[in-house]
Order: structure tokens, then sequence, then C-alpha cells
């Protein structure tokens, strides 16, 4: 690694060199930052428009999201702290319409089954896991495939 460092070390010095030698001819004059820089700069970040303007890629989004501020779980829909699974988390973000969940649930299997191959179902795919890591991976997938099918 030291050696890698090294040798970078000296092709940018080595660059530099380059760079002052070919830019020596041109005439600059020199200035001050002060008159380059008149206003403040914003440093506070646009918000960005919400990319789930569909039904279905929104509650695959709020549920993925349930799972990072909620917590992970196996073998229940929820566990006694509160975290979900795949399937309660989309339950609970689908609000009772069953339509909804159900259209969330097979796109995330869909999403699931071109990664993974042959799952059974998503409660089968979440409680194969030991942690949550791949299970909300591939919820926020498939919140992507959900928002470029415009569901």
């Amino acid at each position: 690694m030291a050696f890698v460092s090294a040798a970078m070390t000296v092709r940018l010095d080595e660059a530099k060199v380059a760079y002052e030698v070919n830019t020596a001819h041109i005439d600059t004059e020199p200035f001050d930052l002060d008159d380059v820089v008149t206003s403040p700069l914003d440093t506070v970040p646009a918000l960005l428009p919400d990319p789930c303007q569909t039904p279905i890629a929104a509650i695959l989004q709020r549920a993925h999201q349930r799972l990072l501020t909620g917590g992970w779980c196996s073998g229940v829909l929820v566990d006694q702290d509160g975290a979900h699974c795949m399937l309660g988390a989309i339950r609970v973000e689908a609000r009772g319409n069953k339509g909804l969940e159900a259209d969330a649930a097979a796109v995330l299997l869909d999403t699931i089954r071109r990664r993974f191959g042959d799952v059974e179902s998503v409660p089968a795919f979440n409680d194969s896991h030991g942690g949550g890591r791949i299970p909300m991976r591939m919820l926020d997938d498939a919140t992507g495939v959900a928002a470029n099918r415009g569901l």
C-alpha cells in the first residue's frame, strides 16, 4: 500500500511539473478570490422531488423506510419490539388496501426471483436470512422496479 501511495505521489508531482511547463507561455493576471465570490453560498441542500409518484413504488419505499427505522425481523409479521418483516412492513404501509398490498408483494417477489431464482414467497425469502440487509435491499430494488413500470 505504501508503494502504491509513493508511486501515485511521484506521478502527481510529474503531472504538476508538466502542467507548469506546458502552461508557462500563457499570460494570466492574478485575481482576488473575493472578486469572484460576491455572495454567500447556499449550503442547504435542495429537497429532491419524491421519486415514488406511483402507489406501489410509494408503498415499497415506505416499507423499506419502516425497516430502516423500526427494525427488521423474521418468523413473524411484527415482533415484540415493533420490528417488521418485509410483508409486515408492506401490510402496514398499504393501510388496509389489500389490492395494493398484493400488488406490492407481487412486485417484490418478482424482483427477488429475478435475482435469486425460484423463491416460494416473500415470507420464505425474508425468513431465510439471518439479518435485514438483503431483505431491505430487495425492498429498495423493488421500489425502483415498480417506479419504472409505472405501478
